[in-house]
């Protein structure tokens, strides 16, 4: 994601103007001697002694020793020309054309091809002003100070022999091994290789810029600090943070403070983002956001693999994946699959689901959505209503991309609570394009006052409302509005009507019994009516039985109240389970486990 071959900065504030009070180790005596010549001649113009030498000149001053061609002594001042070299102490060497020295100073100025020599480190400029008390350089016109790696060019600058520090202004140029820096002022200490910048910079590599208004750079360590509208780009990559940090050892680089990272359509911020070079991982720290064409993650942390495009979070995280929202304490990937742990919230925005859970396992490619731990909890808005069910596992799979349909999947111990819909089941299968519910396993519908229930339910939805309700052998309705008597539909297959989310007739498809309780206009219960056919017609109002059309050889047997068994006229596999039923959202992790 990030790149860069710097090799490395550490924090250090040189100052910008050198010290004048460094103290020579010359002793007192301050006349230059001259120790070799091989032509010498002595005068005396008005009063002054003048000297002059030719060929192979040794002059000394204490342990100053100066080499030339040809010198004019005046006074203590010396006028050296041809092969010029001073040398002081074991480490000093310095060579020119001429040389005008005030010896009572200590100051030399050099002229021509002038090369300062010291510790490997060698300053080449035209004009040279050199203190010999101060061990201080300083130069005014275009000079190269170089250790062999590193070269570093300016119109004027001064170097500290003593402290082994160098400062050079106006048109810096720096070049190293690894990159070409331009800038306007550059404090460089030789004895530890780290370089100062104290405006703006501007350095380049083969394939990337960095722009920084503050900072420095360890030549030795290859370690670099980047600050002040601090500003990386390479290629069609971009960087900015309050402080851009580059390891090369650790082939690291680190944007701290307000990191930000642009890559055409992929946009990272953080606290601090780190990316290395050799994994090509990135890492996004404090407040991380990570946002491209297809989605977009927040979290505490997140991890990005720009190889194979698959990201890791840590802390509470959300990712925006087109129509899909994913919430969750952490989310880790290994290839497509990606896995969420802790709070999870999946939601599906177009389909309008949303799944809770402790854990979601999730395939990017396919999409595929598995839900465990800790009940799953679907949540669907339904009719301007909300449905809610939970099961042991709940998956959700694309069963058509080209239109988005899904198929939810609810195993083991499926519980369902709707205002006017509650349902229990061993498992569950949902389809998104036809809008149907199919329930397997003892599966139990209840619908205000009656109860539903075969060996196989569908429940088709229309208009976000139920339709029908489809029962598939040993098909079994009961209505009760007071819980003490029961009417009762039993046949081989069922198919209930339903408008405006109320039962309003009821098919019964062979094997037809019935078990209905008449109420007089007085709302009392006037006697019971037990009925086998073929098949049967009965329409409901008001969640009650208006009438009953029988089909097919029907026989009927009417019994008052009083006389009637009502025990007896329950039929066979009748069975009211208002224990199971779930009375609120809040009921649905409680499993009740009955055997028939």
């Amino acid at each position: 994601m990030l790149g860069a071959n710097l090799t490395s900065f550490a924090q250090q504030t040189l100052p910008v103007t050198p010290p004048a009070t460094e103290q020579d180790t010359l002793p007192e005596r301050k006349q230059v001697i001259v120790d070799r010549s091989d032509l010498m001649e002595g005068i005396v113009d008005d009063g002054q002694e003048i000297t002059y030498l030719k060929g192979e000149v040794i002059l000394r001053q204490g342990e100053v020793y100066m080499y030339c061609d040809s010198a004019t002594i005046v006074d203590n001042d010396v006028i050296a020309r041809g092969n010029v070299i001073i040398q002081q102490g074991d480490s000093l060497n310095i060579f020119s054309d001429s040389l005008y020295y005030q010896g009572n100073d200590r100051i030399a100025d050099l002229f021509g091809d002038v090369r300062l020599d010291n510790n490997g480190q060698r300053l080449f400029t035209e004009h040279l002003n050199y203190n010999l008390k101060t061990k201080k350089a300083e130069y005014y016109t275009r000079s190269l100070l170089t250790n062999d790696t590193t070269y570093l060019e300016s119109n004027r600058g001064v170097y500290l022999v003593q402290t082994d520090e160098a400062f050079f202004r106006d048109s810096v140029i720096v070049i190293d091994t690894a990159f070409v820096m331009r800038t306007d002022s550059v404090d460089f200490s030789t004895k530890t290789g780290i370089l100062t910048f104290i405006a703006p910079t501007l350095i380049t590599q083969e394939e990337s810029r960095i722009y920084c208004e503050n900072g420095f750079y360890d030549t030795n360590k290859g370690y670099a600090e980047f600050s002040q509208n601090a500003e990386y780009v390479k290629e069609n990559q971009q960087a900015t943070a309050d402080v851009i940090v580059y390891d090369g050892k650790t082939k690291e680089v680190t944007l701290r403070g307000n990191a930000r990272f642009v890559e055409e359509d992929k946009v990272a911020t953080a606290n601090t983002i780190r990316y290395e070079e050799d994994t090509q991982l990135t890492f996004l720290e404090g407040n991380a956001k990570y946002t491209d064409a297809e989605k977009e993650v927040v979290g505490d942390r997140i991890r990005y693999d720009s190889e194979t495009e698959t990201f890791d979070t840590e802390g509470r995280s959300t990712i925006v994946d087109g129509n899909q929202i994913l919430i969750a304490d952490t989310v880790n990937y290994v290839g497509d699959l990606g896995i969420a742990t802790g709070n999870v919230i999946w939601t599906d925005t177009v389909d309008q689901i949303t799944i809770e859970s402790e854990r979601i396992d999730y395939n990017k490619e396919t999409e595929y959505v598995k839900a465990s731990g800790g009940r799953p909890l679907l949540i669907s808005v339904v009719d301007e209503d909300t449905l809610f069910m939970r099961s042991d596992t709940l998956i959700s799979l694309l069963e058509n991309e080209a239109d988005s349909a899904r198929t939810l999947v609810g195993y083991k111990n499926v519980r369902i609570f709707k205002t006017n819909l509650q349902a229990v089941c061993d498992s569950l299968v949902y389809q998104t394009k036809d809008s149907l519910f199919s329930f397997y396993q003892n599966p139990i519908i209840w619908s205000d006052t009656s109860q539903f229930y075969a060996d196989t339910v569908l429940m088709q939805m229309k208009d976000e409302e139920i339709d029908k309700i489809f029962l598939d052998n040993n098909a079994y309705i009961i209505n009760s509005p007071d819980e003490i008597y029961f009417n009762q539909i039993k046949g081989k297959n069922m198919i209930a009507y339903f408008r405006d989310d109320e039962l309003r007739k009821m098919r019964v498809i062979g094997n037809a019994e019935s078990v209905y309780y008449i109420i007089d206009e007085e709302d009392a219960y006037s006697g019971v009516n037990k009925c086998v056919c073929s098949s049967m017609l009965i329409n409901f109002g008001d969640n009650e039985i208006n009438d009953i059309f029988f089909y097919t050889n029907p026989t009927s047997n009417l019994y008052p109240m009083r006389k009637a068994d009502h025990n007896a006229l329950k039929i066979p596999g009748f069975r009211w389970d208002g224990q199971r039923r779930p009375k609120s959202r809040y009921d649905l992790g409680n499993v009740v486990l009955i055997n028939y």
